[in-house]
């Protein structure tokens, strides 16, 4: 009865630690569109340089001139590095083109595929989605 119960806590010790992890974390498919892609060019803002994900912010413009910050999703620090990008890449001021998938909910949110810089250089994330070469 007693082993019983120890492996019935641990269990649920085990269950309660994994289940923020679980949440945490997602697939490409249940956040973002694939098929609803995005071309914008806008201002950075900020730069969020973390695991799991890499998350750069961007002021854009609509069609009738009122700016949304979206947030564009890439790869963890680890696969952006072996794909040529650093801290550094982009910073707050740079003018960008984002290639990528929105998000499914409509906010304005989108994993990014290829980053244009204004020096025309091409960066490429490292998501599942991902259909460009490693340079």
């Amino acid at each position: 009865m007693k082993i019983r119960n120890i492996t019935l806590a641990a269990g649920l010790l085990v269950l309660a630690c994994a289940s923020p992890l679980l949440q945490a974390h997602h697939s490409f498919a249940a956040e973002f569109d694939a098929a609803a892609k995005v071309k914008l060019t806008g201002t950075v803002t900020k730069l969020q340089w973390r695991n799991p994900h890499t998350y750069f912010f961007v002021d854009i413009a609509d069609e009738k001139g009122a700016v949304h910050n979206w947030a564009f999703e890439l790869g963890s620090p680890n696969v952006l590095m072996r794909r040529g990008w650093t801290r550094e890449t982009l910073k707050a001021g740079d003018t960008v083109t984002v290639e990528g998938a929105r998000a499914r909910d409509g906010t304005y949110k989108a994993n990014a595929n290829s980053v244009v810089l204004a020096s025309g250089k091409r960066l490429f994330n490292g998501t599942a989605d991902e259909e460009a070469p490693t340079p």
